[in-house]
């Protein structure tokens, strides 16, 4: 594996720290193994420090800077990690430090769920996009789980047109196989109706909606709702997440995951909880 030698000098690279958070949590090099293969010719804290980059600045894949490696290599990696479930992984084992941290079970029994429509680029096609007329916006929805502090459990995206409660099957259907401990999820009133009792049935997971007060005016924060709603919040701190603009959702489920993930190792290294504007203060 080459060395690492390249100067950290933009504010999305990893630190010394982060890095050894992340590190142990990435594959085996195929060169390490015993069926073998040729040594990485770049290092795998340049991959992840070009990666990063993408997201929190929101620039095209050729336009990375030159001090990184090849737009091609990391593209190569960022495609093959998230295909392989390593970018899942890695953000739930830094869920799991920062429960475990806080002195709560490493696996949260109860989630809240919400989504978040957003604009689609040219680069994003027909077929994967769609019209939310709610939000009035053609492009994608994000679907995103969090536990109570907040922390990513699962996102999903689809085309914008896609209601709720149908993407909220899927996604909680996809909850009881992967975190069977889930009780009790918590949602708005858009996922009300049939869903609830479907959820009970079938995944024995009880939905509980919290409605916005009728006569409320304004901004309003809601009980438990707040909590994913600023996760939303914190994933727009990072430019790539702004719009969509991948040609794959599976793509945009990664961008908004190395976002999170970027969170996570800064709260673990810092402490605290980051503030919405923390993704680009200067790094040691």
């Amino acid at each position: 594996m080459a060395l690492n030698s390249r100067r950290r000098r933009y504010p999305s690279d990893t630190t010394v720290a982060e890095w050894a958070l992340i590190e142990p949590l990435l594959p085996v090099p195929a060169c390490m193994t015993k069926a073998g293969g040729r040594p990485e010719k770049w290092h795998r804290r340049e991959i992840v420090d070009a990666i990063r980059y993408i997201v929190d600045n929101g620039v095209k894949w050729r336009a990375l800077p030159a001090d990184y490696p090849p737009f091609q290599t990391v593209y190569y990696h960022f495609a093959r990690w998230h295909r392989a479930g390593i970018v899942a992984f890695i953000r739930d084992q830094l869920r799991r430090q920062i429960r475990t941290g806080q002195g709560r079970c490493p696996w949260p029994v109860t989630l809240i769920v919400d989504s978040q429509s957003v604009k689609g680029a040219d680069t994003v096609s027909k077929a994967t996009r769609g019209y939310d007329a709610a939000k009035k916006i053609n492009g994608r929805k994000r679907h995103i789980a969090v536990d109570t502090l907040g922390l990513p459990v699962m996102i999903t995206v689809t085309p914008a047109d896609m209601t709720d409660r149908d993407a909220a099957r899927e996604l909680l259907w996809r909850l009881r196989l992967m975190q069977p401990q889930i009780t009790q999820v918590w949602a708005d009133s858009a996922y009300a109706g049939q869903l609830i009792t479907w959820a009970d049935t079938f995944l024995k997971i009880t939905l509980k909606t919290v409605s916005r007060p009728r006569n409320a005016k304004g901004f309003v924060v809601l009980p438990r709702r707040w909590k994913v709603e600023r996760t939303l919040g914190w994933i727009m701190k990072s430019r790539r997440n702004v719009r969509d603009y991948e040609r794959l959702p599976q793509h945009s489920e990664a961008h908004l995951t190395w976002a999170l993930i970027t969170l996570m190792t800064r709260r673990l290294t810092r402490g605290g909880t980051p503030r919405a504007g923390s993704w680009s203060r200067k790094q040691s």
